[in-house]
């Protein structure tokens, strides 16, 4: 099962309900500073907990500007804090089918909503036809009560048509057990209710986990035994006797099998810190997988008591944490002076494997429930130890959904934008979350921006063969049509020609002379003017690039004449006009209002960038202050959200480019 949407609000800065598609694998969350990020994943965390100790509380939750105005209706019509939508896989809808006698499609989809009383509004439809039917056929039947059976409309109506017939034993034998099983609901469909009850015990719960669940350096175990005790005494006020750091101990003496009291029983010293150190030397190896910064790091754990210390220190044994470095002779520091990102690493494996022991005492996989919420993950990583981390998520992906929130631009995968969602704050409207990069404010988008920009530097004088292009438009274009090209079963981009935006033509020079010095293989594709571009022919007389290797778009849009120059043409001109202006009208919607761009809008002319202007200015229709339209919006949405299929001419001309970029390259 897996969570599909996630309908969040109203919820403290989230003002009004937003809609957010939650990936199947990773879902990123990019925004700046208290725009909100966090406040979702605490909206989902208190839906769902995995340890069942958050409640959704109006005081704390609800947006305050409606406080006053909602707390007279609370009571009697509570407002939905979150809903959630998950999604059957195929096996999970067999075996309802099997167990039931339902015929749910595959796909099937339900609705989960919290309220701000803490209680739940299902939202599950199931047709109560195939298990009628199913019933009908219920061996030992006789033929009277089959056909009473068949007339039903419902379960609850099945019993109404059996009460007019001279029924058998079997038959009262039948109706007794379906007298029972309807007995266990006030559900009008009793199969949706059988159904929810069998699939509300797969739902998968909320693991959130930020900077304030890390393990400290030392921590006193007697007065971690005392909050214990009043925490236990006194539920309502459990959290504040039992902190963040509290729990992690906890989660971390829970998973070397020792409970609080063996401290102050006949448990001795070495028993314990044996047990302690096992888990420690483990969950180090787990680490070490995906930390590749310093792997002489090892975490030691010691147990001892220290009268000299201060309160609560010097009373009874402390739980001291340190890290050694064998880099340095094996020299060790507290755990909570060192690098910050190994501290994260560890208190996250130590927390997350605790949680799962918590839900499965028994061993059986029911971890496979939990979704992951990360606030701020590797926040404190070194850049490069961002991409461990990042295999770090991945990994955790196999097996759980991920959602985690990042303002950094190398916690985002650049050649997975569809992950991500932008998350922004907006003036007298609060937290708005979307999957629309191209319409959002610079300063949020900018981590996806530099994410794009460190992956053309990594990649630039790395890679053997090379393609240039003018701008991103072109590398937008050209990546997501190579994909669908690739889906339709022909041929695309290869993998190891990497496509480089150079800024125009201008810089075409800078980066010919930079590439070429490495001796790398270049090709260069160009918007075409009509007419022989000089520079490009300078560099062609220089011998600093082959004749064979340099394209222009109108070279591959006239299907007759493929291979040579036609008319003035951009890349967008390799498109269908029709396909083109849906984008267009699609990113321009807000400002065209009811006014799109048709076909029959378009003047006359060879280049379609330069059409649309001209309908503009026509139509005295401005989409942005200085005029025309910013033409990489449009590829930026063509990326995140493609067509399914392209026409046969597009895919012809996209083809023909494709094969030969790869020949002369």
């Amino acid at each position: 099962m897996k969570l599909v949407s996630a309908t969040v609000g109203p919820f403290r800065s989230i003002n009004s309900s937003q809609v957010v598609e939650i990936d199947r694998d990773v879902t990123v969350l990019v925004g700046m500073n208290e725009a909100g990020k966090t406040v979702f994943l605490k909206a989902l965390h208190k839906a769902q907990d995995a340890l069942g100790l958050e409640k959704f509380n109006p005081t704390d939750d609800y947006p305050r500007k409606d406080y006053t105005s909602y707390m007279k209706r609370h009571q009697e019509a509570p407002e939905t804090a979150v809903a959630l939508i998950y999604q059957l896989d195929d096996k999970e809808v067999d075996e309802i089918n099997a167990r039931f006698n339902t015929s749910i499609e595959k796909g099937f989809k339900f609705s989960v909503s919290f309220l701000y009383n803490n209680t739940k509004n299902i939202t599950l439809t199931v047709d109560q036809a195939p298990v009628i039917s199913a019933m009908a056929l219920t061996s030992g039947l006789s033929t009277d009560a089959a056909a009473a059976i068949k007339k039903a409309t419902s379960l609850r109506s099945v019993v109404e048509e059996l009460s007019d017939i001279d029924y058998t034993d079997a038959d009262g034998e039948f109706l007794n057990g379906l007298k029972a099983r309807i007995e266990k609901t006030s559900w009008e469909n009793v199969v949706q209710y059988e159904v929810w009850t069998y699939v509300s015990k797969l739902l998968p719960k909320f693991l959130y986990f930020s900077d304030y669940d890390l393990l400290p350096g030392k921590l006193n175990l007697k007065d971690l035994a005392t909050r214990v005790a009043n925490a236990k005494a006194d539920p309502h006020n459990a959290l504040k006797q039992v902190q963040p750091k509290h729990q992690a101990v906890l989660a971390l003496l829970r998973m070397a099998e020792v409970d609080i009291d063996d401290f102050s029983g006949s448990s001795g010293y070495e028993e314990l810190k044996a047990k302690v150190e096992a888990v420690s030397i483990s969950l180090t190896d787990q680490v070490l997988e995906f930390w590749k910064q310093n792997e002489d790091l090892e975490v030691e754990v010691d147990i001892r008591s220290d009268v000299t210390d201060e309160a609560p220190f010097n009373d009874g044994p402390n739980l001291y944490l340190r890290i050694k470095n064998r880099r340095h002779r094996g020299v060790t520091t507290p755990f909570d002076q060192r690098s910050r990102g190994f501290i994260w690493f560890f208190s996250f494996l130590v927390w997350f494997d605790s949680v799962q022991q918590q839900l499965d005492p028994a061993g059986t996989p029911l971890h496979k429930q939990l979704i992951l919420l990360l606030d701020e993950p590797g926040l404190a990583l070194h850049a490069l130890a961002q991409a461990d981390f990042l295999r770090y998520i991945d990994a955790l992906a196999d097996d759980h959904q991920v959602i985690y929130t990042t303002h950094s631009p190398f916690m985002v995968h650049s050649n997975r934008l569809h992950q991500v969602r932008v998350v922004e704050d907006k003036a007298a409207i609060g937290t708005v979350i979307s999957d629309n990069i191209s319409g959002s404010d610079a300063r949020t988008i900018f981590p996806l921006q530099a994410a794009l920009g460190w992956n053309l530097a990594q990649n630039l004088f790395i890679t053997t063969r090379n393609l240039l292009v003018e701008g991103p438009s072109e590398l937008a274009y050209l990546q997501t049509v190579s994909a669908l090209v690739q889906a339709d079963g022909g041929n695309g981009l290869p993998d190891n020609i990497t496509i480089v935006p150079v800024g125009g033509l201008n810089n075409v020079a800078t980066f010919v002379s930079l590439l070429g010095a490495n001796g790398l293989e270049l090709a260069v594709l160009h918007d075409y003017s009509g007419k022989p571009e000089q520079k490009l022919d300078g560099l062609i007389q220089q011998r600093l690039l082959a004749q064979k290797s340099v394209f222009n778009a109108s070279q591959f849009r006239d299907l007759e004449n493929l291979g040579h120059n036609s008319v003035p043409s951009d890349i967008e001109d390799l498109f269908d006009v029709a396909l083109y202006l849906d984008y267009f009208n699609k990113v321009y919607a807000k400002a065209l209002g009811d006014t799109p761009i048709l076909e029959s809008d378009l003047p006359e002319g060879d280049r379609i960038v330069h059409r649309i202007e001209r309908a503009l200015i026509t139509k005295k229709i401005n989409v942005r202050p200085t005029g025309g339209f910013n033409h990489y919006a449009v590829a930026a949405a063509f990326s995140t959200s493609p067509p399914e299929h392209l026409s046969e001419e597009t895919l012809t001309r996209f083809s023909a480019l494709f094969k030969a970029i790869s020949s002369a390259v």
